[in-house]
This record gives C-alpha cells, structure tokens and sequence, in this order.
C-alpha cells in the first residue's frame, strides 16, 4: 500500500469537491486495508502514527465536506471485526474507542472544554498501555467470562487464555452478583524477546511488535501457548458494578486494587490543563525506562457522575481523551546491506546502521523487508536514513536523507538473484513480494527446517536446539531431518567427539528422538514445514486423514473443503506432497519408524470427554503432561491452566502443588493418572 499520499491541499482543483470526494474514498480505502491488519491479522504494514495520521485526515475532511461523509465510513465504527474460530460474545457495554489528540493545544482546548462545562472537574491521566483490550466479567466473585474488543457489540470469548495468564484475578474477595471490568493485555519487552527468540531458533514467524504478538496469542485456542508467552494484565476501567456504588474513577481503582487486579500503573490526579500537559511530559520523558510499552497518556473525567451529565459523540466519549506520542526517529548510516536466508527460502535484506540510540535501546540493523521495500525508499548502502521503532519494538528505515547521499559513490541495491548460502537460483513469487532460493540443497534452509522439525510445537525433541543441529550438519551427520532417527547408530562416535555433550547429554537426545517417534501425526505434518501449515491446521488435518499417504494423496475438493482452509494453504499442502524430495522424505520416516498414521481419527468419534474441563498439576509416572494433555483433547476434553467452579477434574500426580489445595477447597474431584485411563478404556 502507498503510504506517502499526497494531501488534499496540495492538488489543483476547481470547486475542489470532486478531489475531495476522491481523496476521501482513498484514506476510507487505506483506513479499512489497514484496520484489517491491525485488529484481525495482528501484522500491521505502518505505524500507528502513520495509522493516526490518515484518521486524523479524514476526519477533518468530514467536518469541513459533511455532505460527503459516508455512512459506512471508518469513523464511524470501531476497527476489529470477529473471527470466526473463538465464540461470539455480546458485550453488555459498548467498547468504545478514545478521541486522539495529538498536540499541546489539542490537549489545553480539551481540558477546557470540560472546565467549562463543569465545576473545578478532577482528571485522571494514565499511561496507555499498547497492547489488546479486553473485559473481564466477575460472578459472586469468580471469573466467568473474558472477552476481546471485536467490532465494539461483539466481541470473542478467550475465557480459557486468561485463565492461564497469572496476573488475571481467577477469584476476588468481594462476592458481588456482578462486576464487569475492562483492561489491557500485554506483552513486557523481556517477555516479547524471549518468545521471538524461540520463534527464530524454531524458524517460526517473528513478530515485529510486542502488541501484535499479544494480541496474536491471546486468539490462540491452545491455552498452552498463552501460559508459554507470558502476558500480562493492567486493568484502567470499571464498567459494570453490581452491590456497590463509586462516586470516582480514582476511587474504583483504589477498590480494585484492593482486589487484587494490577490496575493502570502510575496514574495522577490533576486539576488543570498545566497539570495535565505536565503528567504527560512526565510519561514520555520515563516511558523508555519502562518494561512493556506505551503509545501515549490518556486523559479522563474523574467524577462517574460528571462522564454521565457529558455523554458522548456518535463514536467517542467526551469525558476522555488519548494523547499520542509521536515516534522517536533519529539520523544514521546505512553501512552495509546483509541477505539472511531463511527456513522457507525467502532472502531477506537487513540493513546494517551505524549504532544509534532511540526510544531507550542502541539500534545496529533493521529489516528492509523485500526489494519492493528498497525501491519505493531507494535506499543505498552508504545513505544517512531516518529510523525510527514501528510501535517503539521493531526497528525500521523510515527514509533516505537525499541531500546526505554521497555523490557518485552509491548505487541502487539490488537483492541477488542466486542465494548467498548456496548459489542455487533466487527467484521473485508469483503475485508476491518475496524473492526465494528455489535450491534443494541450501545448508541455511535445511539447517532451518531441522530445527523447527524438532522444535517444541512439532515432534519436540528435547535437546536438538539450534546449536545441537547446526554441528550435527555441518560435522555431516544429518543432511535433512529424516537422518535424526539414524544418530543411535553414531551413538559412541557421538560421545566420544562431544558433538552434542557427552554421555548423558547424548543418551538423552537418542532417548527423546526415539520417543518422537510414537508422536500422532499432527506433530510430524507440523514438522514437514510446509508454508502456511502451522500446528493449529495440522491437528484439523489429522482429525480428518486416517494416515500420510491419504493426505498424500488428498485432493483439492477434499482439503478446500476443512475448516478454515483457504485456497492459498490448500494450493501450498498440493505443492508440497507432489514433490519428489517429499515423497523420499517420507519413505525414509517410515523406514526409520516414525508413526504416520492419525490417533484422532481412530478416536474421532469417540468424544467421551466431551464438557469436561481438566486441570493438570503434578508430575504424572507414566507420560508428561503434554502427553495427558493431547489425550484428553483427543476425547473431547479440554484442558485449563486454573482451577475454578468450571473445573471438572484435577488430575493430580506426584509434588502437586496449590491447585490440588484449590480444588479440595471448591471441591472439585481429584484423580490420578490411573483413574483417567479408566475412563479412557
């Protein structure tokens, strides 16, 4: 999408209508494409500046041309629409957004505005936390419900991810009928490395923003994910309370607080627009020293019955509003212009930066992406560029200084068209940007693609992390991730060479490896790689192929026809299986006794465990618990991180710890791991 767009201001018009008309239906255009990418892909293509930046266009140019404001234009709408795979919800009040302001006079004239229309008002100003909005919903206490934002009237239920997330209340002290409360999920900055270091070592998808990965978690239906990544919760608004009465903001969240939610950290109270623009400045100047991350100050009424006497617009409130922060951009070089390769093929350029510090980190390199990505910038090893942090995370190259080029001494770049790893030949996608090696043999991919077919969410082999992999490769142990099952043969020299540790370290990975084998085939259609398969679509094609070779041999009416399958991943699963390498691939699995046929279809009507919630706490003797986990889900069951009054069952091994103290105050029963096998069998 072209993000440089030209203001309306700045073309010849006659009446200027026309223009204006086009103009507006351009930024309703971008606006949509971009709310999609932001609120239902969770991989935004620009900044929520940039993003703020085209808003704020459009709506000026309705206000002044309101005989062209179209009914159905973003302004009137909140950005997110509701996903098909989580449970629809109605929201009992309206998610609403916030009016931006983006100036100190834009934030005076809001202040004043209130102070005319009310006696010496109190306002609150807090950080707004980047992250995903959702509302918690308490019954005599306990959590029953957590939704997401959706359009604003419905959103998503992902009750079962917060119940995993340790900073969410599960039960509260005060037993009211009903309390309705809205916060922020997020993702600290220590947290969001930790998971794309694991994203990259698994040659998964890297996220480019800690918002983007919280929000992407939170739509996981595998609550398991969502323990792993380490969200959190501020909670910045009480909605709905049933049994008590507030008279101010400041006063429910001290109530809240008392209950145990982590609310909106460091929010002051101010008096006028001089306190409030002070308590601004105040976030931005420490808004780098924080652990997670911030895109502006909010500013709100404090008296509940003041928010009521002000009412609001068709689309905000006008007790509220939300200051952005502009991005931090600061001068450097382009040094150099590297070429990564990674487990699909695709050649990514990474600009090498002479270090520069901005929003509290020393940034050396920054993704350009794709050569589309260079030319619409044209930028050129040895160029000085503007750079800035896409949401304050990622960082990025907003622009080429021109009149800082070096003269005579630069040339267009260009991403080569043999790979840097191999030489095989680099070839641009059909209808895409990428540019791919199209090398079988490419070291850097098959050292990719072996280490996410041990990863932890494909046959999770224990010990087989990126360093193992790669000295196993290059000392020519393993050419792609069939020879894994033949390293027992290599069992001494393995040991005696110290390869992958010495005897314990050895016998481990052998042990885990042979393990693998036994795994449903979920896991090993997971591990093939394939573009566009993750786990979550790989469990929907073994619970619908009884083995490999049907999926083999699937056609494209019979794989089009599953949930939420598209053409794209249908043609890429085709693609992969017609493959020769493919074909050798498996045979040299099977051979090696790797399992190829779907546990799940052989239980795929037996659902006996279906209603029931589970609660795992404990080390169990006969399996792990990923294990009776997958054993559960696998007869309909459903597994959660807490115990709560929708428990039906905490299965209980050795050392259990405080949910086996939970359930036995909420009587909730307690079975071993023999009792579950009998009511498998």
């Amino acid at each position: 999408m072209d993000k440089e767009l030209k203001s309306v201001n700045d073309r010849n018009t006659g009446d200027g209508t026309q223009d204006v008309k086009q103009r507006m239906e351009e930024l309703i255009r971008l606006i949509e494409y971009h709310n999609n990418r932001y609120y239902n892909m969770d991989d935004p293509e620009i900044s929520d500046y940039e993003y703020d930046q085209l808003y704020l266009e459009l709506t000026n140019l309705e206000q002044a041309y309101p005989q062209l404001k179209r009914k159905d234009s973003p302004t009137q709408k909140v950005g997110g629409i509701v996903k098909r795979e989580l449970k629809k919800v109605v929201h009992d009040v309206p998610v609403i957004s916030l009016q931006d302001v983006f100036s100190k006079n834009e934030v005076i004239q809001f202040v004043e505005r209130i102070r005319q229309e009310l006696r010496d008002p109190v306002f609150v100003v807090e950080k707004k936390v980047d992250g995903l909005s959702v509302v918690l919903r308490y019954h005599e206490g306990n959590l029953t419900e957590g939704i997401t934002r959706g359009d604003g009237e419905i959103g998503e239920s992902v009750y079962e991810n917060l119940l995993v997330i340790p900073s969410v209340p599960k039960t509260i002290p005060a037993k009211l009928p009903y309390l309705e409360i809205r916060g922020e999920i997020y993702m600290s900055f220590e947290a969001f490395e930790k998971a794309n270091r694991k994203q990259e070592e698994t040659g998964g998808r890297v996220y480019q923003t800690a918002r983007n990965l919280a929000a992407g978690t939170m739509r996981q239906l595998d609550p398991n994910i969502v323990r792993e990544r380490g969200l959190d919760i501020f909670i910045f608004n009480l909605e709905i309370c049933q049994g008590r009465e507030f008279n101010s903001h400041l006063e429910t969240l001290k109530w809240l607080e008392d209950q145990g939610f982590p609310v909106s950290p460091g929010y002051v109270a101010c008096r006028t627009a001089e306190e409030v623009w002070e308590a601004i400045e105040h976030i931005e100047k420490t808004r780098w020293s924080l652990p997670y991350g911030i895109d502006g100050a909010v500013i709100k009424v404090d008296n509940l019955q003041d928010r009521i006497l002000l009412g609001m617009t068709s689309k905000v409130p006008r007790w509220a509003a939300a200051y952005k922060y502009p991005p931090e951009q600061k001068e450097t070089v382009v040094e150099d212009i590297h070429i990564q390769v990674g487990r699909t093929g695709r050649l990514t350029p990474l600009a090498i930066l002479k270090p520069v510090k901005i929003a509290g980190t020393t940034v050396s390199r920054a993704s350009l992406h794709n050569q589309d990505y260079i030319n619409s910038k044209d930028i050129r090893i040895g160029d000085t560029v503007i750079v800035q942090k896409a949401g304050d995370i990622i960082p990025e190259v907003l622009k080429v200084v021109p009149e800082k080029r070096p003269r005579g001494k630069t040339q267009p770049f260009f991403i080569p068209d043999t790979c840097p790893m191999c030489g095989s030949k680099a070839v641009r996608e059909e209808n895409g940007a990428d540019i791919r090696c199209i090398g079988a043999n490419c070291f850097a991919q098959a050292v990719r693609k072996v280490i996410y077919f041990a990863s932890k969410d494909a046959m999770n082999i224990e010990g087989m992390g990126p360093s193992s992999v790669e000295a196993l490769m290059t000392q020519g142990y393993i050419e792609d991730f069939a020879d894994i099952y033949a390293l027992a043969d290599y069992r001494d020299e393995l040991i005696e060479r110290g390869i992958v540790g010495k005897e314990k370290a050895t016998d481990n990975l052998l042990r885990a490896i042979e393990n693998s084998k036994q795994n449903d085939i979920d896991r090993l259609i997971t591990g093939l790689g394939i573009r566009n398969v993750g786990r979550q679509s790989a469990r929907v094609i073994a619970q619908h192929f009884p083995d490999i070779k049907s999926i083999k041999n699937a056609s494209y009416e019979q794989l089009i026809a599953l949930p939420d399958f598209g053409e794209i991943m249908v043609g890429d699963i085709l693609e992969f299986f017609a493959r020769k390498e493919t074909a050798i691939l498996l045979e040299k699995l099977e051979r090696a006794g790797v399992n190829m046929k779907s546990y799940s279809v052989d239980k795929k009507q037996d659902n006996r465990l279906e209603g029931k919630v589970f609660v795992l706490t404990g080390t169990l003797p006969g399996m792990t618990r990923e294990q009776a986990r997958e054993l559960i889900q696998s007869y309909g069951g459903k597994v959660s991180g807490s115990v709560s009054r929708k428990t039906s069952y905490v299965l209980a091994g050795k050392e259990a710890g405080s949910k086996l103290n939970k359930a036995r105050e909420l009587n909730i029963p307690v079975i071993s791991e023999e009792d579950l096998m009998n009511m498998l069998t």
